[in-house]
């Protein structure tokens, strides 16, 4: 075979298969049987079909040809590293340029969840661990390790939002994972001329009473992090703060809010969904 028609058999090989004549010097072993006529399978399909349904297929195919890529695998490898580029740029502040609702519902619905899950298991954990099998039990732990591991990925996250600051001095912390409700409240304490800051977990709220407390507290009950039955706790028998007025603010049910009130040792406590009048009582601890 002259080097001419070698050359033209290896354009049509590469353009038809989309894969190496050559590579490195080396004659393909793909090439050699397609010289001889021997069916080619293409093994970048053949691996796509058994993770992704055929509809899914079709559509990357589709949008593999319009796009001009050779394979699905290059396509997916472009994809992988878009994916990364825009995910590090989503965990390194991307999240600032959200519109506050939206960041709000992501961690509502990353955190409801994985508090139903983190509960169960530590419940089974604490009340069932001598009747339960030994894989099981092992698999349910690893299930709250995993928990815990993506509860402080969430915090860390929560953590990194930069909420509307205020002056260093303020009359009100609240402390509450909801943007939304942060804004909210905010807004409507400075209408009424008294400062609030919001920060969205328990452990910023407590770095924020350690730097100075404020006239009073405004805690959320269910927090990414620590539970405000604790924050509450802890403050109420610290020496330094345990006059700082704190009421709890939650969806949970009065009646189950009420028979944490002694043990936590909270002044009040406001349901939501909430009135603005019911803030009201607040203004003779300003």
């Amino acid at each position: 075979m002259g080097s001419k028609q070698f050359e033209e058999l290896r354009k049509l090989y590469e353009d038809q298969t989309h894969k190496y004549a050559e590579w490195r010097g080396t004659i393909t072993e793909g090439f050699k049987k397609w010289l001889k006529g021997e069916k080619i399978y293409d093994r970048d399909k053949e691996r796509i079909s058994l993770y992704v349904s055929e509809d899914t297929k079709t559509k990357w195919e589709d949008f593999k040809d319009s796009n001009k890529y050779s394979t699905i695998s290059a396509l997916i490898r472009d994809s992988v590293d878009y994916y990364i580029e825009q995910k590090s740029d989503f965990l390194s502040g991307g999240l600032q340029g959200m519109p506050e609702k939206t960041i709000s519902n992501i961690s509502h619905a990353l955190k409801e969840p994985l508090t139903t899950i983190k509960g169960f298991s530590q419940l089974l954990l604490e009340n069932y661990k001598d009747e339960l099998d030994s894989e099981v039990l092992s698999t349910i732990k690893n299930i709250f390790d995993q928990s815990m591991l993506l509860e402080n990925k969430i915090i860390n996250i929560l953590d990194n939002i930069k909420t509307e600051d205020v002056e260093h001095q303020y009359d009100i912390l609240l402390i509450e994972d909801d943007l939304v409700t942060i804004r909210l409240l905010t807004s409507y304490f400075e209408s009424k001329g008294i400062k609030c800051k919001g920060v969205v977990s328990g452990t910023k709220g407590l770095e924020e009473i350690r730097g100075g407390a404020p006239k009073l507290i405004l805690l959320d009950i269910i927090l990414p992090d620590i539970s405000g039955y604790e924050i509450c706790k802890m403050i109420k028998d610290h020496s330094k703060y345990k006059e700082v007025p704190v009421f709890l603010l939650t969806a949970i049910p009065g009646s189950e809010v009420e028979k944490k009130i002694a043990e936590t040792k909270a002044d009040g406590y406001i349901l939501k969904p909430f009135d603005f009048s019911d803030f009201e009582i607040l203004f003779q601890y300003i």
